[in-house]
């Protein structure tokens, strides 16, 4: 049985690979330009392409509560719909011209209640939220603070703010924070001297590490050392949304630091299976971001059956009828990292430096658990990783530089709540039996050698494309 009919979707991928070089001497200079840079990443066998999962056990979608997969959220959108009989499809226009409504407004004040926050500004995806706050929020003379891995929407705004000192610091490392802040204390006389703020970037739950936020440290350092309030945080809650806190309402409001933060970004397009985000915030930031924002007004306002949707999401966080999925999610969390530890070859792939999972640490006394779990392997082993799992009929990609830092390279694994045991099993048994071959490659000194997923996937390649930079 081929590879195309095996795995379509790693088929495809294998597929793309395939250097077009002499191919392209008849084509269009402008064509032939860009198929030259691409062809650099074909023959590194990095081209993303576009993939349908199908069938396979996924491990790989942001659908955490399973809303979208289970049909629930599609009931709870339909009866929206119907208490909308003559909505108009489309939006029309810009939320500052025609695509203002009451629909809309009544939605946006529902969700700020929820989220115990004074406002809220919907908006049309978690990057441009973060565009819109990070190049409208920051005035000139203030002082942006981030994690060195909060999210590319982020340093896309920054790139667009009118602040000229922006200054990280070592991930999820409160000490590096405090370090940072004094150091802008010292530096920047009108920070120190009250008239200018610190604006500081982080994420509740890191989408590449899943880890969590020390959020409640951040803002006691913030608040010794700025106690007129002029560092105020901007939080990202992508990925916490619907899966963390009272009713899935988010870190900031299991923490109780609803007050302590200035501005949160919740997304409706993973745990609420929707699209779209909101910003909350105060009247004052509100009204700064309407103002100001490019992303927002010159886009089209979302859509009547977006809203639908995303009202329907919030109805069900609201009536509790996610609560369950939340349990089930943290269930499947455990079994996977209780499963991946207690196999036998899991201490030693690790001790040999195969692969090690750092949320791994310390897991069992932890408040919750998040989705996320990197599995970091030596650079192109988590290709290789990859394509073992794939060819188990299990969706999880890798991930490389510059997604993340280098050396770091990873297959992310993001878990649901329709995740059965018996799949949550096969694939950490699936990892650890990966890691014992690739283990038993290391110990034979064999260099170039490739486990035997691998070598089924270049062969297939080898028909069509060359495997350099593979061995």
């Amino acid at each position: 049985m081929s590879l195309a009919t095996q795995v379509p979707m790693l088929a495809e991928w294998v597929k793309a690979q395939e250097v077009k070089g002499a191919k392209l001497k008849n084509a269009s200079v402008f064509n032939r330009n860009l198929e030259e840079m691409l062809d650099m990443r074909r023959a590194e066998q990095k081209l993303i392409t576009l993939r349908k999962i199908g069938p396979n056990s996924d491990f790989s979608s942001n659908d955490f509560l399973s809303l979208g997969s289970s049909g629930i959220l599609r009931t709870a959108f339909l009866e929206e719909l119907a208490r909308l009989p003559n909505f108009n499809v489309g939006s029309t226009g810009s939320r500052l011209l025609s695509g203002n409504n009451d629909y809309i407004e009544t939605l946006e004040n529902e969700i700020a209640e929820f989220h115990g926050s004074e406002k809220a500004l919907i908006v049309n995806s978690g990057f441009e939220g973060n565009c819109s706050i990070f190049s409208t929020v920051p005035r000139a003379g203030d002082v942006i603070v981030y994690d060195e891995l909060v999210h590319a929407s982020v340093h896309e705004g920054m790139a667009r703010s009118a602040v000229i000192v922006r200054e990280p610091f070592r991930h999820n490392d409160v000490e590096s924070f405090r370090d940072t802040l004094e150091s802008i204390l010292e530096t920047q006389a009108l920070i120190r001297d009250g008239h200018r703020c610190v604006i500081i970037a982080v994420e509740t739950i890191y989408s590449m590490d899943g880890d969590v936020t020390p959020l409640k440290d951040l803002v006691e350092v913030a608040k010794e050392l700025f106690p007129a309030g002029n560092a105020q945080f901007v939080v990202d809650e992508a990925h916490s949304t619907g899966v963390v806190g009272p009713k899935g309402a988010g870190l900031v409001c299991s923490l109780g630091l609803q007050k302590d933060v200035a501005i949160r970004l919740h997304t409706f397009s993973k745990a609420l299976s929707g699209s779209g985000g909101v910003i909350l915030c105060n009247d004052t930031v509100r009204t700064t971001l309407i103002n100001n924002a490019r992303p927002l007004y010159f886009t089209a306002s979302p859509s009547y059956p977006t809203l639908a949707a995303i009202k329907a999401g919030y109805r069900l966080l609201k009536e509790g009828a996610t609560e369950q999925a939340q349990q089930t999610l943290q269930d499947r969390i455990k079994l996977f990292l209780t499963t991946l530890s207690s196999h036998p070859a899991y201490d030693r792939a690790v001790d040999a430096g195969i692969f090690h999972v750092p949320l791994m640490e310390g897991w069992e006394s932890k408040p919750f658990l998040t989705q996320i779990v990197p599995i970091i392997t030596p650079e192109k082993h988590n290709y290789f990783l990859t394509f073992h799992l794939q060819l188990l009929k299990m969706s999880a990609y890798p991930v490389d530089f510059p997604v993340v830092p280098k050396g770091e390279s990873r297959v992310r694994l993001v878990f649901k709540a329709t995740n059965t045991p018996q799949e949550i099993v096969e694939l950490a048994n699936a990892i650890c039996e990966w890691g014992d071959e690739m283990l038993e490659i290391k110990r034979g000194g064999k260099t170039g050698t490739l486990p035997k997923a691998a070598r089924q996937v270049y062969s297939w390649l080898a028909a069509g494309a060359n495997t350099n930079g593979f061995h």
